[in-house]
């Protein structure tokens, strides 16, 4: 800071990761959890922390196993993000995973309801304001900017 400025303040938090999952029926997951900080339900993708120790692809598995209690083919990373440069210092792993199908044995943690869309289903939620966590539709954006929707 200069002298005579105002304090500047942000927030040191945790890396994420967001996971644009398609099954091998070529249908989107995403999740239904309540947000306090909202105070609503949402409709996001599959995300979390990465852990300490944790890579963001070893998050990005976790996690779509966690949240949906489906597991992953293919992931690969489709670009990292700055989450909110006036504030946060995190940043935002973005993955898409193929190949994805059910894991016996494994159902979405408690307060998660997995949910599938097809790729313009999905596009109509994000567009009436049902699908609206902004990070998760740059997601959405990145895929679609880096071609990887288009067979969809």
């Amino acid at each position: 800071m200069k002298d005579g400025e105002a304090p500047y303040y942000s927030l040191n938090v945790a890396d994420y990761v967001g996971i644009l999952a398609i099954t091998t029926d070529q249908r989107i997951l995403a999740v239904r959890q309540y947000r306090p900080a909202v105070e609503r339900y949402t409709v996001e993708f599959p995300a979390g922390l990465v852990d300490a120790g944790e890579s963001p692809i070893e998050t990005a598995r976790r996690e779509l196993l966690e949240e949906t209690g489906y597991q992953a083919g293919d992931v690969t990373l489709l670009g990292e993000m700055l989450t909110d440069t006036g504030r946060l210092t995190n940043r935002l792993w973005a993955f898409f995973a193929t190949g994805v199908h059910r894991a016996e044995g494994h159902q979405p943690e408690a307060g998660m309801e997995s949910l599938d869309y097809s790729a313009p289903e999905l596009m109509k939620a994000a567009a009436a304001g049902e699908f609206n966590h902004a990070l998760h539709v740059a997601i959405l954006a990145l895929a679609m900017a880096k071609g990887v929707l288009r067979n969809l």
